[in-house]
């Protein structure tokens, strides 16, 4: 990643870790083990931290321009992530062959 690049997200990142909702609760939350059982209500609560948080669109454009590959971001799972990921890169390769 080009480094002034990395210096943004890096300043972006220490504001809207500031408001984070998630602040003051303990980061194993937001990273269950599995996706069944217990896990699912991991999921659940981690998710409900980041409805009420004012920094989650934020949060979870940090995690998807880094490819956070695990945990919950913005209220989002990994596979809720990914899906997003693919239709970003199908938009841009959409709007590439059209624009040629």
């Amino acid at each position: 990643m080009h480094k002034s690049l990395l210096e943004s997200l890096d300043r972006d990142q220490s504001q809207w870790r500031c408001d984070a909702a998630c602040r003051d609760t303990d980061p194993d939350l937001f990273f269950p083990i599995g996706s069944t059982g217990l896990a699912l209500e991991q999921i659940e609560l981690a998710k409900s931290v980041c409805q009420a948080c004012v920094a989650r669109t934020d949060c979870l454009e940090f995690a998807l321009t880094t490819n956070q590959d695990s945990g919950i971001w913005g209220g989002l799972s990994e596979e809720e992530r990914r899906q997003i990921r693919r239709r970003r890169k199908a938009e841009r390769l959409r709007v590439s062959v059209v624009g040629v």
